[in-house]
């Protein structure tokens, strides 16, 4: 009997043991490493905010605690960083990306530049969902959207695949508006510069962006906001029109709903096609639990972060709503940015 029990007690262990083994071969070990967050954007915008702010955390979340490197690699409205990644980059989990949240729409639309597949990307979690918002200078003559549509304003243009183009490029087309895209400015930083030296009127930038950076603006009411870039009004801005809500015919809704519904992305990170499944696994359950944790959510307030956070599984669902939208909006919209 007492030999039976030490052999029931041997076997047990050894299935805990096996156990314990299997749930370690699931998780990838980054000892050693060093993790780069390529940011597609210059430095002072929402995409190098929150790569900055994943790159002081992550480590203390993944087995290993590699360096986390962020590094700013702007260029093609922020799709030169997620061609290296999905071309260049090693597929170890050593290459992350932030880059803009119309990524797949761009895709959707055939843009040149897009030399990736949205869906095979490695969407590893979401920190903030966007709400982007087209400012205008308090001395334009446009104040309103519908003022747009009775005069010509100038507006900061920051690359095919951002939105400080294609928002005034979709507007223009759909609703009859007269912006004017005045093309060349790297980022959002660079855009308001801009508006503050008198060489455009507007900008389509995050509103996290304008309550952080130019929160005196607002206060001086130097900028009125007058679009935000949502399916319905955000709780910060009731009273600025929605783009989901724009539109007088079904085909102008599906067109600006393409966009307005990009915010589902936001400030998502990925990695390229192809990571193993453990590497995969563990760079989503670290940034899990890194989203989570209370030191992380106190420096995101510190600097005036907005957190919504969201799954790599939610984001890629995101990503293919996008890619099944109705061919025929597709269409249209390609029409509209002659691609």
């Amino acid at each position: 009997m007492r030999l039976k029990c030490c052999t029931v007690l041997v076997a047990t262990l050894a299935v805990a043991w096996l156990g314990i083994e299997a749930g370690r071969a699931q998780d990838a070990d980054f000892s050693r490493k060093t993790i780069t967050i390529y940011i597609g954007n210059t430095a002072g915008g929402t995409y190098d905010l929150m790569g900055r702010l994943v790159a002081r955390h992550l480590s203390h979340f993944l087995p290993g605690n590699p360096a986390v490197v962020p590094e700013n690699m702007p260029g093609a409205g922020t799709l030169r960083a997620a061609n290296h990644i999905f071309n260049v980059a090693p597929k170890d989990g050593t290459a992350l990306g932030i880059v803009t949240e119309t990524i797949a729409v761009e895709q959707a639309l055939h843009n040149p530049a897009v030399q990736f597949d949205a869906r095979r990307l490695t969407w590893i979690g979401r920190v903030a969902a966007s709400n982007a918002v087209h400012i205008i200078w308090h001395a334009s003559k446009v104040q309103s959207i519908e003022d747009a549509r009775r005069f010509e304003a100038t507006t900061a243009g920051t690359g095919a695949g951002n939105l400080g183009e294609t928002v005034p490029t979709l507007l223009n087309a759909a609703i009859g508006t007269k912006f004017k895209i005045i093309k060349g400015y790297p980022a959002a930083n660079e855009a308001m510069l801009a508006m503050e030296r008198g060489e455009v009127e507007g900008a389509v930038v995050n509103w996290t962006t304008v309550k952080t950076a130019k929160a005196q603006w607002l206060r001086e009411r130097k900028v009125k906001v007058i679009l935000q870039v949502l399916t319905e009004r955000g709780a910060d801005l009731p009273d600025v029109p929605a783009l989901g809500e724009l539109g007088d015919n079904l085909e102008a809704k599906q067109l600006l709903g393409l966009y307005a519904g990009t915010g589902a992305i936001g400030r998502s990170f990925f990695g390229p096609p192809g990571l193993p499944p453990a590497v995969m696994k563990t760079l989503r359950d670290g940034f899990a639990a890194m989203s989570k944790n209370p030191q992380f959510i106190a420096d995101a307030n510190q600097i005036n972060a907005e957190l919504q956070v969201g799954s790599g599984e939610e984001v890629q669902k995101a990503v293919e709503r996008t890619l099944n939208v109705p061919e025929s909006v597709l269409q249209r919209a390609r029409e509209i940015f002659a691609r």
